[in-house]
């Protein structure tokens, strides 16, 4: 499995996806972290969520965006509390759930009875759970055909006026309010002008691109593509998570 080559080798490391300090030292996710990778004749967009059920809000949001799910299950601790959470949230979203069993090199693992478990939660059958080992590499090659095969490609319409999910935003002191967005209809352009449609705000689409995992920029972001937005908006309250991004010109009289 390899990414973009806009990853630079050096960049290619373990827990490649969690930049904070904190993240790395407990191997944990507690910030959301999307990406797009190129597999075969395929560009994947992922989310990477946060497992824990304080972050249940940041992971409906991001859940919002997608058309399906991958459940990892630690093949030696089983189903969690926040496990639970997280799958319900899934399956009220009516998306297509992928459940995967990992650390299976693991001495404690006891894969038989975390897939019990997993086939009790989901009522799925036994050969739809993927047994992996992240850290050998065991089966990770079926998770991405799975991916391509389970779920369904991004449903919207390139001609129509575009909307675009904000499933999360923050302040950067160097470039302004950054959104990663969810492309439903239509398309973004760098230096489109941008309108929110909730909080009314406007402003400029001063880049636009993907993440890869390091910011990418590209001309445009199209439908059912996930990336980043960088604004000239000065605060993170006039883009707020769940917002729906539109352009302004949809919105203007003489339609400029």
């Amino acid at each position: 499995m390899e990414l973009t080559s806009t990853v630079e080798a050096r960049e290619m490391k373990s827990q490649l996806l969690d930049s904070m300090e904190l993240e790395r030292e407990k191997g944990i996710t507690i910030k959301l972290a999307p990406v797009r990778m190129r597999w075969q004749d395929y560009d994947l967009n992922l989310i990477d969520t946060p497992g824990h059920v304080d972050f249940s809000y940041e992971v409906s949001r991001s859940l919002a965006a997608c058309e399906g799910a991958v459940l990892v299950v630690d093949a030696s601790q089983g189903i969690q509390a926040q496990t639970l959470a997280n799958v319900y949230l899934a399956l009220a979203a009516d998306l297509t759930i992928i459940p995967v069993l990992n650390k299976i090199d693991l001495p404690a693992a006891d894969v038989e009875r975390v897939s019990a478990e997993v086939i009790n939660l989901l009522g799925c059958n036994e050969n739809d759970i993927i047994k992996i080992s992240a850290k050998t590499g065991e089966g990770v090659e079926e998770v991405l055909r799975a991916i391509v095969k389970r779920v369904p490609s991004p449903r919207g319409d390139q001609n129509a006026p575009t909307r675009a999910l904000i499933f999360d935003s923050y302040y950067d002191d160097y470039r302004g309010v950054i959104l990663y967005v969810r492309v439903v209809d239509g398309q973004i352009a760098k230096n489109d002008a941008i309108k929110m449609l909730a909080t009314g705000a406007t402003g400029l689409a001063l880049e636009v691109g993907h993440l890869s995992p390091t910011m990418t920029a590209d001309s445009t972001l199209a439908t059912g593509e996930i990336g980043y937005i960088v604004t000239n908006l000065k605060t993170t309250r006039d883009a707020r998570v769940g917002d729906t991004v539109s352009l302004k010109k949809y919105f203007d009289k003489d339609g400029k």
